[in-house]
């Protein structure tokens, strides 16, 4: 699988460290409270087809969301965060 790297450009996968759903960036403020809290930190959805994910480029230190479908590896889209 390839990623682009809104940086570098079109890589290869292992160059990429991949940290969860783009939806992580959506951080509660710091006041949220214990359940907004919990559900950031331990709910996740696992969805199925085009998703947005959070992706780290190792040789250029750059992060990337990249919009990807579950079921079949395409990717549609990257740009940074």
């Amino acid at each position: 699988m390839r990623l682009t790297c809104p940086h570098c450009g079109a890589r290869d996968r292992r160059e990429f460290t991949y940290h969860g759903p783009a939806s992580l960036l959506d951080r509660p403020a710091p006041d949220a409270g214990e359940a907004a809290w919990n559900a950031y930190l331990h709910l996740r959805d696992n969805p199925e087809g085009e998703s947005r994910e959070l992706w780290y480029h190792e040789p250029c230190r750059a992060w990337a969301v990249i919009t990807r479908d579950t079921r079949t590896h395409a990717v549609h889209g990257s740009a940074a965060p």
